[in-house]
């Protein structure tokens, strides 16, 4: 009966290897260090549905026939459930932008405040029409 001593060995030996096993998984789970900071082409934050609702990425510059050129853009845009970008907030070297859109099914509510080149305005639009531009 000399396997007796040879299982218990090899049972300790187990119980061991299972402590270090668990010990290294706890710490990879629960790393010390934070990053400081998040890389990435874009980002998108999604629901408990999977539906994008918010997005902030960097578009290239391109121009398009008939003439019309945009400058590289980066965008942030706030979604409601239904999928309308409500708030979008814009950056490129020929200016930047704000827009606050009125609900899904508007076509015409909404408030832009821009800056572009050595121009900035603020336009106030509503659904009956109604609209205010001002200007310094």
């Amino acid at each position: 009966m000399k396997l007796q001593p040879a299982m218990v060995l090899l049972t300790l030996l187990n119980a061991a290897l299972a402590a270090i096993t668990v010990g290294q998984v706890r710490a990879t789970a629960a790393p010390d260090e934070v990053a400081t900071v998040l890389r990435a082409r874009a980002l998108q934050i999604v629901d408990d549905q999977g539906r994008v609702r918010a997005s902030i990425a960097v578009y290239p510059a391109k121009s398009e026939e008939g003439g019309g050129a945009y400058a590289e853009t980066v965008l942030l845009r706030l979604i409601t459930e239904r999928g309308r970008p409500s708030v979008k907030i814009g950056a490129s070297e020929e200016g930047a932008g704000l827009a606050l859109v009125g609900p899904t099914g508007t076509k015409e509510t909404y408030v832009q405040l821009g800056a572009k080149g050595t121009v900035s305005s603020l336009t106030l639009k509503n659904e009956d029409g109604g609209e205010r531009i001002l200007k310094p």
